[in-house]
């Protein structure tokens, strides 16, 4: 009897979506790559009916490119609102969601007040579901590090980090999506945690970065407010395999690999 799944993945062509993809096809299950590139659009609605027909369980990784919160905030709640729709429509088991540790924290923050609205439409859908906060990734270090940076130094918030690599988060989600629904929230994290100063010295200097870095206790995070704990989980959470050091040793030998 074949244990193979239909997955769909919406956002399947980003950062996480594309590793979530390839691990579901290792393991041999059927899976819809859904962007409005190859027509199946959650926003609109567009393509969803026939993606879903058959389904087990949706991953959804979409993102939006904005600063604008109601536009950010519109476009989270509506294309949840679609696609839980539809779901419930096809008999989909599994709604599973990729969110942010701290959300509830953070909606200073106009693509964190985004996120909220996403989670907001999902527990009121009415379809079975999981909701996956995870923590900064890896891959956003670099994003991070220009982000805090003025005069040749980098300074972050004094407050607790602790980043995961964007495969571990990949790897979670498709174990989740497999699995019963939790009807409530995962958090997951990387297994280093310690001050956001210290883990931002250690990616700039195995990038080879000379920059200083500094922690200053009146910043916030990309304009919310914090506190100590607002980007770390507080309570029981699943803990990603790969420490910073690895993800850095890792990221380096594949710059000489290609170079050489």
């Amino acid at each position: 009897m074949s244990t193979s799944k239909k997955v769909v993945v919406i956002g399947g062509t980003g950062l996480v979506g594309s590793r979530a993809v390839t691990i579901l096809r290792n393991a041999g299950h059927d899976v819809v790559v859904a962007s409005s590139r190859n027509g199946i659009n959650a926003f609109t609605g567009e393509g969803l009916e026939a993606a879903l027909s058959g389904t087990d369980a949706v991953i959804d990784v979409s993102n939006i490119v904005s600063y604008d919160e109601p536009i950010i905030r519109n476009f989270f709640a509506t294309a949840t609102r679609n696609l839980t729709a539809a779901e419930r429509s096809a008999g989909v088991r599994h709604h599973v969601v990729l969110s942010i540790v701290g959300t509830s924290e953070l909606s200073g923050n106009p693509y964190v007040s985004g996120k909220q609205a996403q989670e907001d439409a999902v527990q009121a859908s009415g379809q079975d579901y999981t909701i996956v906060r995870a923590t900064q990734f890896y891959e956003f270090m670099e994003t991070l590090a220009e982000a805090y940076s003025a005069d040749g130094a980098v300074d972050v918030p004094d407050i607790l980090f602790q980043p995961i690599a964007a495969d571990d988060v990949a790897a979670a989600l498709v174990s989740i999506a497999l699995g019963k629904p939790h009807n409530g929230i995962v958090d997951l994290a990387g297994p280093d945690r310690a001050g956001f100063g210290e883990l931002m010295r250690t990616y700039l200097a195995a990038k080879g970065d000379k920059r200083s870095v500094g922690v200053d206790p009146t910043l916030g995070y990309f304009g919310a407010p914090v506190t100590a704990t607002s980007l770390v989980p507080t309570g029981a959470f699943m803990q990603g395999q790969t420490a910073l050091a690895d993800w850095l040793r890792q990221q380096n030998h594949a710059s000489q690999v290609e170079k050489a």
